[in-house]
């Protein structure tokens, strides 16, 4: 196995940072010393911390949605069954031991200008995953994909905040039962 570059150690090691203890709140000192690299290195890769973040936001970005569809598809058999999956798969993912929200949740929070690119790239993320949900829905015969897409985001968004601001790790179950219904009325 090759060993990976300074720029991905750096942005591996800002990204468990940033999820943990926020973006504003994580300093770059912080960043170089579990990275184990140099303030030069790290100023090498990336002109400033903003441009950091943007490069730990698209790593998140593709880390998890490449998780979200081949786990959504290894345990969903069928384009219906894999709607439902989504919540097991978010489920899942709200009782790892690392859970602290969603990433791009937090950086909008965090950068709650429309215009900065930190939040804009958490917007896309989120685009993104509506999207795909959107492709399964339409797989699945939705008479209206992009409303049965969007109601199911909804769901998994507010699972989203349950599990992480309340401590609601069953809350994909609780989100799961519900889209059942509008699975079942936007299919039948």
């Amino acid at each position: 196995m090759p060993a990976i570059s300074k720029r991905e150690q750096i942005v591996s090691e800002a990204l468990k940072l940033f999820y943990q203890f926020g973006f504003t709140a994580t300093g770059v000192d912080k960043i170089i010393t579990e990275a184990k690299v140099s303030k030069k290195t790290l100023y090498n890769h990336f002109k400033s911390k903003d441009e950091l973040v943007l490069a730990t936001l698209r790593k998140r970005d593709e880390l998890f949605r490449n998780n979200l569809m081949r786990e959504t598809e290894r345990l969903g058999d069928s384009p219906r069954a894999q709607l439902l999956a989504l919540f097991d798969v978010v489920g899942d993912w709200f009782n790892e031991k690392t859970f602290s929200g969603c990433m791009f949740i937090n950086a909008a929070a965090e950068f709650s200008d429309a215009d900065n690119p930190s939040h804009i790239i958490s917007a896309e993320h989120k685009r993104l995953v509506c999207e795909y949900i959107r492709g399964i829905a339409s797989e699945a015969g939705a008479s209206n994909p992009d409303e049965l897409a969007k109601q199911i985001n909804l769901l998994i968004e507010g699972a989203i905040v349950d599990a992480h601001v309340c401590g609601n790790k069953s809350a994909a179950e609780r989100a799961k039962r519900m889209a059942k219904v509008f699975i079942d009325l936007a299919l039948d």
